[in-house]
C-alpha cells in the first residue's frame, strides 16, 4: 500500500495534473496543434536527447546483460505486435501506430521516478533504469520514427525523411561529445538544459490538449488490447527473457519493473506530427498511464518475490 501511494502520489498526480491543465487550457484557448507537435519535435526532443545522452554514467559491469535483454525483448515485442496488425489486417498507419504503442514505453519521466522510489537505497537499479531510458530514447527516435514514416504515402522517400528528424544527430552529437570527452560550453549548455528540463512539462501539456475531445466512454476495442499488450504482455515476455538469461537480484527486479511502464508519450507525439491515429494514440498514452498506478505497483510487488 505504501508503494501504490507513493506512486500514486510523486508519478501519477503530477502527469494527470499537467494532462488535465493541457486539456482545460485547449478548450478555452484552442491551441494550435501543429505548433505544440513542431515544437516538441524539432526544439524540445532533441535537447533532451543530447542532454540525457551526454550526462548518462553507464555501468559496463551489467551494461552487456541490461542490452541483451533489451535487445531481446523488444525484438519480441516488435515481431508480437508486427503479427497482431497483420492478423487484425489493420492499415499500414493504424498498424504503425499501434505497433508503436506496445513496443515503445514511458521510461523516462515516468520510469524514472518509479526506480528513484522503488531503488532508493539501491543505487544499481536507478543506474539500470537510466540505461533502459537511453535505449527507449534510441528506439523511440529510430525504430518508431521509421515505423511513422515508412506508413505515410511518401513511398520511396522513407530514408530521406528519417534522416530529417533532428533528434537523430542530437543523439548522435551526445554520444560522440561524451566519448570523446568534449565540454560543452556553459552559453550552449545552459539554454540546452533549460530547453530540456521545458519538455516534460510541454510533453504533457500537449497531450492533455490531445486528449481534450477524446470521449473516453467510447474507446475502441483495438485500443484495450494496445494497453494490455503495454501493461502485463510485456512483463510476461520480461519474466522469460530474464530467467533465460540468468539474470538476479536487483537487475532482475529493475528489468521487470521496467518493462511494465505505460504507453510512450513520444508515441503521441509523433502520431500527431505524421497523421497516423493521433487520437488513438493519446487514448492509448492516457488510458496506459491511468492503469499503470495499478499495474506497475503490482508488478513492482511481484518483482521482490520472483527475484
Amino acid at each position: 500500500m505504501d508503494i501504490f501511494l507513493l506512486i500514486l502520489l510523486h508519478v501519477i498526480l503530477p502527469l494527470f495534473f499537467l494532462v488535465g491543465l493541457g486539456a482545460f487550457l485547449h478548450r478555452i484557448f484552442h491551441f494550435d496543434m501543429n505548433t505544440l507537435s513542431k515544437l516538441n519535435v524539432y526544439v524540445l526532443l532533441p535537447a533532451v536527447g543530447f542532454t540525457n545522452i551526454y550526462e548518462s554514467n553507464m555501468n559496463g559491469d551489467v551494461l552487456l546483460g541490461v542490452l541483451a535483454f533489451l535487445l531481446l525483448q523488444n525484438g519480441v515485442l516488435i515481431a508480437i505486435s508486427t503479427v497482431m496488425a497483420k492478423l487484425m489486417k489493420l492499415d499500414r498507419s493504424l498498424a504503425a501506430t499501434f505497433q508503436n504503442t506496445i513496443v515503445l514505453n514511458n521510461s523516462g519521466n515516468f520510469g524514472i521516478p518509479v526506480s528513484q522510489l522503488v531503488f532508493h537505497q539501491q543505487p544499481l537499479g536507478l543506474s539500470i533504469q537510466i540505461v533502459v531510458a537511453i535505449f527507449q530514447n534510441f528506439l523511440t527516435n529510430t525504430y518508431g520514427v521509421f515505423n511513422f514514416i515508412s506508413a505515410s504515402e511518401k513511398k520511396g522517400k522513407v530514408t530521406a525523411e528519417f534522416l530529417k528528424n533532428p533528434i537523430i544527430y542530437a543523439l548522435l552529437l551526445g554520444l560522440l561529445f561524451r566519448s570523446l570527452h568534449i565540454p560543452v560550453p556553459s552559453f550552449i549548455w545552459n539554454p540546452l538544459q533549460n530547453v530540456a528540463n521545458a519538455f516534460l512539462a510541454i510533453a504533457l501539456l500537449t497531450l492533455g490538449a490531445q486528449v481534450a475531445y477524446i470521449n473516453l466512454r467510447q474507446l475502441p476495442p483495438l485500443l484495450y488490447l494496445s494497453v494490455f499488450s503495454r501493461l502485463l504482455l510485456s512483463p510476461a515476455v520480461a519474466v522469460v527473457i530474464i530467467f533465460a538469461l540468468h539474470l538476479e537480484g536487483v537487475t532482475a527486479q529493475a528489468l521487470f519493473i521496467a518493462s511494465s511502464y505505460p504507453c510512450s508519450r513520444n508515441t503521441a507525439l509523433y502520431a500527431l506530427e505524421y497523421g497516423h491515429h493521433p487520437d488513438y494514440a493519446a487514448q492509448a498514452v492516457f488510458v496506459s498511464t491511468l492503469l499503470s498506478s495499478v499495474t506497475v505497483t503490482m508488478i513492482v510487488y511481484l518483482s521482490k518475490i520472483l527475484f
